[in-house]
């Protein structure tokens, strides 16, 4: 279906436009649901020439080694971008994108949004901060996975979804708004599931871990410590 106004100013390179440059847009959007678990994009497709935006839910970003080992790259939430090479690169999906919440993926026409940015320049400046950001998280996680300690990276992580995702109080405790299996977490930080289960053992004083990636916040402070290498 068609993206309504909406939906349009929801998707941060969006968000500052006037009414009549959203109308402009929006014959040429397509708004489509995904499942949980669903995959939208898988590695080496050619992409149609679009922009990919999240509208609702978030979506996981992944790569495949050629021995199997699968690795999450960046998990995305509501009004982010991805598949940047249907844009500007070579029309080939990097990575596999697989919906972790059901979710809502709105594209826009290529050539129409370049149209816009020709009249509006300030749409091609908010994309740069976002690739901008891009490459700074890889920069990030290429420097932790090889020369930080499995432990800084973990405690960076639950930190990062507290920070970005925020808490809320139950039963338990101070919990993340986010899930985090052990599973998606070792593959977020490159260690074995294994590993990613005696690290929460020795983090236990400071946060704890309950069946389905429900994890407890005890101490905030130590925990910003540990993240930042200290």
């Amino acid at each position: 279906m068609q993206a309504t106004t909406e939906q349009l100013q929801q998707i941060s390179i969006f968000s500052g436009l006037e009414p009549e440059q959203l109308a402009y847009l929006k014959p040429h959007t397509l708004v489509k649901n995904y499942l949980r678990g669903e995959i939208i994009l898988h590695e080496g497709d050619r992409l149609p020439a679009k922009l990919f935006s999240v509208l609702s839910g978030t979506i996981q970003v992944k790569k495949t080694a050629s021995t199997g080992k699968e690795t999450i790259l960046r998990t995305l939430s509501a009004g982010e971008l991805f598949a940047a090479p249907s844009l500007f690169g070579d029309g080939i999906s990097p990575a596999t994108v697989v919906s972790d919440r059901d979710c809502q993926i709105l594209t826009v026409d290529r050539a129409v949004l370049l149209e816009m940015i020709r009249q509006n320049p300030e749409v091609a400046l908010k994309i740069l901060v976002v690739m901008n950001d891009r490459l700074q998280h890889l920069h990030n996680t290429v420097h932790g996975l090889a020369s930080e300690r499995a432990i800084v990276r973990l405690a960076r992580l639950i930190h990062t979804s507290v920070v970005e995702e925020g808490t809320e109080t139950t039963t338990a405790g101070l919990c993340l708004r986010s899930r985090l299996p052990y599973y998606q977490i070792a593959r977020s930080i490159g260690i074995t599931y294994e590993e990613c289960v005696r690290l929460f053992k020795q983090l236990q004083p400071i946060v704890s871990y309950h069946r389905g990636g429900q994890i407890v916040l005890r101490d905030r402070h130590k925990l910003e410590e540990i993240a930042a290498g200290d």
